[in-house]
């Protein structure tokens, strides 16, 4: 799936410049986040394997034949989201390779209006873990592991600086700067911030939690000095090189969910940043400081979790219900 547009082709240009053809290839993919390529490769193989099976041509496909192709997504129960992600992968594809788009066509569109419409766009949100469930949590923890100290300071970093579980693996020890009152974190990279220009934030030191006591814990437990704060740990307690994974910040935040008399299938990796913001709205936070932390473009982002903290206050019904 990953080729060069057709303008940049390496066959249309001498060879002399394969160096510099092949650096705009790899600038030209590195657009979209490595997540994502990831999940339009896998979303593009499974179009290309249900055309197929049909007989049909995936590239460049016809505007009927995506049309199908999304029709029997629904048809099987995905989800309006996934099959926007689909359609996207698909078009992303045909982009690369120096096709007209067939995903432009009225024919794609009008099929997509009428699965969002059918289907619904609500999203299927996880259950914010809060500041009183952050504590329920860690209570469970044994504090006398190396990776009892790992996911207690993965749960409270996570939890105090709105992090999403992809910034949270990224973290190196020369992002964690501490000062007199807390750390001040660098975020290299994020969602909201695809060209690395770099985000700040703090995070308290804290007198409940207490976020950064944990994180310098189980640094020094670990010997880690430099590279990724938070990694993999074998069975027997030995620490593994490289960054633990996204998918495993999930794993931690279930199973101690789980420990906590939570339902784990309710947290994944959002639960922490949701948990935050929610606790932040309950305690009457200043929306743009809540903004500073989450580091959120739109204040109308925001605006659920402080609708949903303040939903019985003020209630127009109190005084009469």
């Amino acid at each position: 799936m990953e080729t060069l547009p057709a303008t940049i082709e390496a066959g249309a240009l001498p060879a002399t410049i394969q160096a510099e053809t092949d650096a705009a290839h790899d600038f030209a993919l590195a657009e979209k986040s490595a997540a994502t390529r990831r999940a339009y490769r896998s979303d593009f193989a499974a179009f290309t394997d249900w055309c197929r099976i049909r007989n049909a041509e995936p590239m460049p496909a016809s505007p009927e034949t995506i049309a199908a192709f999304l029709a029997a997504q629904a048809t099987a129960g995905a989800k309006a989201s996934t099959i926007s992600r689909k359609a996207a992968a698909i078009r992303y594809a045909h982009r690369l390779a120096g096709h007209v788009l067939p995903t432009d066509s009225e024919t794609v569109k009008i099929v997509m209006r009428g699965i969002r419409r059918t289907i619904g766009t609500a999203p299927d949100q996880k259950a914010a873990a809060t500041a009183d469930r952050i504590a329920d949590m860690i209570a469970g923890i044994p504090a006398g592991t190396l990776a009892g100290k790992r996911d207690r300071a993965l749960l409270l970093l996570g939890f105090a600086g709105a992090f999403r579980r992809s910034e949270l693996v990224a973290l190196t020890v020369a992002d964690l700067i501490e000062v007199e009152g807390g750390l001040r974190v660098t975020i290299r990279h994020s969602k909201t911030d695809q060209e690395s220009v770099g985000q700040e934030i703090a995070i308290p030191a804290g007198g409940k939690l207490r976020p950064v006591e944990a994180v310098r814990a189980w640094l020094d437990a670990a010997g880690i000095t430099e590279g990724p704060v938070f990694r993999p740990i074998a069975k027997g307690g030995r620490l593994l090189p490289g960054a633990l994974t996204a998918q495993s910040v999930a794993l931690v935040i279930k199973a101690h969910a789980k420990r906590a008399g939570l339902d784990p299938a309710e947290y994944a990796g959002h639960s922490l940043r949701a948990g935050f913001l929610t606790t932040a709205a309950e305690h009457g936070a200043n929306v743009f400081k809540m903004m500073e932390v989450s580091r959120h473009r739109s204040v109308d982002t925001l605006r659920g979790y402080v609708r949903r903290a303040d939903l019985f206050r003020d209630h127009a019904g109190a005084g009469f219900l």
